[in-house]
């Protein structure tokens, strides 16, 4: 792969509240400071993180924010007052004894770009903090090197770093409701205002990252590909967690949406099981019911079961009618939505309290965690396809390159200079936008059709093509001039007659 340098900038305002200064400052405020770190990919991609602090005391307005009784009241009033750029930080410090943070909880995460950090008593301990925050709510090293997994060595990887959706300029997301079993149960669901509801806000704050387009269908007779296993104790079928990878296969051939789509494709199943099978539970791999039900498949999608309550007489008339819960559906397929973007909130160290997202799915910071991860694999992968086209172009040498395509090539080069320009200067969302002009050129420079049909006309080709065209003509003119090459010997030969 092409060498890719990349430094990221994170702008950070480090502002202290009444009582919260470290005695040990080194020198009065406000001051800046610079704190850089090495994330290892490997011996070609070198990427450097660099928190530029700007440590500064609170204005009489943050002050009163933070007289507020509650973290969330102060987050809300304190959301006015601070940078909103895409990308920059600000941590405001709090004193050891401020009854805005629970006991045991060191810092508080807002729904924006800011946190509230307990003041450790020197600069060193508030430092080391400082960068726990910053690695939370914009990148750590594993979520660049899951950005850059096709640059990594595979056993550097944490197994997560493969979950993640690639990034991409678009994405499709398909909600499939499958009823094996139509005779029994006639099943409704409320999909169109479920999606108004619940998905189009978190998809709103994620066009910034790409363009979605959101579609629904239902398919009858559609089954799992695997028989579930009775379990006589508690009269329900169970599904085991290392049969779960073959449940998708059979299903995957009946939804037909990847086909014909340009963009990664996110299936969300809702898997209403047939009578016979009812009611049906997804076990963990230590024999555990799973409490939501369902299951999700890396780049893939998810899966959910939903159980329909048994009549309660025998008698009761067939198909029995079914209202889908789409509260519950949706608060699983958002879920799996972020984790499937690498949105997880597991890997927060304990002592940080995160404020919930909210109907909007997702918090600022959040957000600029996808671009950042985003930003950096674009750049990778524009430099990967160029200097692929680089390396074809080199081996076909009687390519003809028009000048469209050179100056996609061109545009492509320009376009992630600047990114990386404005990644090294803090700029999160011109850098983010400058990618993915970049990833728009390389792909158009890469598959444009003018270069497409002479990768299939090699020399040998050629030979194979003119050969019994031309073998014909050449006959009689081969044998003339061997004619004329004989007689002109024999001319030579005879001594010239003198009179």
């Amino acid at each position: 792969a092409a060498p890719v340098q990349v430094q990221l900038v994170v702008p950070m305002a480090v502002v202290f509240g009444p009582g919260s200064v470290p005695g040990d400052l080194p020198r009065p405020l406000p001051f800046r400071d610079v704190q850089e770190m090495e994330i290892s990919v490997n011996l070609r991609t070198s990427v450097t993180s660099r928190y530029e602090m700007l440590y500064r005391s609170a204005t009489g307005q943050e002050e009163a924010a933070l007289a507020a009784a509650t973290a969330r009241e102060a987050d809300a009033a304190l959301h006015p007052l601070q940078d909103t750029t895409l990308g920059s930080l600000t941590v405001y410090v709090v004193p050891e004894t401020s009854p805005l943070l629970p006991q045991g909880i060191k810092v508080y995460v807002g729904k924006h770009r800011s946190a509230l950090v307990r003041a450790g008593g020197s600069l060193a301990a508030l430092q080391a903090q400082l960068r726990e925050v910053a690695q939370v709510m914009s990148f750590t090293a594993s979520s660049i090197a899951a950005a850059l997994s096709d640059r990594v060595p595979d056993g550097q990887l944490s197994p997560d770093a493969r979950r993640y959706l690639k990034s991409s300029l678009g994405y499709e997301i398909t909600f499939s409701l499958l009823n094996p079993d139509p005779k029994s149960h006639t099943v409704d669901w409320d999909i169109e205002g479920a999606v108004n509801r619940y998905v189009k806000p978190v998809l709103d704050k994620l066009s910034l990252v790409a363009n979605f387009s959101v579609d629904s269908q239902i398919l009858y007779y559609a089954v799992l590909g695997v028989t579930p296993r009775y379990d006589k104790e508690s009269s329900s079928f169970l599904l085991s967690a290392h049969s779960l990878p073959h449940v998708i296969n059979p299903v995957e051939a009946r939804l037909g949406s990847s086909a014909a789509s340009l963009y990664p494709v996110l299936n969300f199943l809702l898997y209403v099981p047939e009578r016979s099978h009812s009611p049906l539970y997804i076990q963990d791999k230590d024999g555990a019911p799973v409490s939501t039900n369902a299951f999700h498949s890396p780049r893939w999608g998810g899966i959910m079961v939903y159980n329909v309550e048994a009549p309660a007489s025998p008698q009761a008339s067939l198909p029995l009618h079914v209202d889908v819960d789409m509260a519950r559906v949706m608060e699983v397929f958002l879920a799996q939505l972020r984790l499937l973007f690498g949105l997880s909130r597991e890997e927060v160290p304990p002592e940080f309290l995160l404020e919930r997202p909210g109907n909007e799915g997702l918090a600022d910071w959040e957000l600029d965690h996808l671009l950042w991860a985003h930003t950096v694999e674009n750049i990778a992968t524009v430099s990967t396809t160029l200097t692929s086209l680089a390396q074809l172009l080199d081996k076909i040498g009687n390519i003809v390159i028009k000048d469209d395509v050179a100056s996609e090539v061109y545009r492509a080069v320009a376009s992630v200079q600047s990114a990386v320009t404005e990644l090294s200067l803090g700029h999160l969302h011109a850098a983010f936008q400058a990618s993915k002009e970049a990833v728009t050129s390389s792909e158009r420079a890469f598959f444009d059709p003018s270069l497409l049909h002479l990768l299939y006309f090699p020399d040998d080709q050629k030979f194979a093509i003119y050969i019994p065209l031309f073998l014909p003509m050449a006959v009689p003119i081969l044998l003339s001039l061997a004619k004329i090459v004989r007689e002109t010997r024999q001319r030579k030969k005879e001594p010239t007659k003198m009179d």
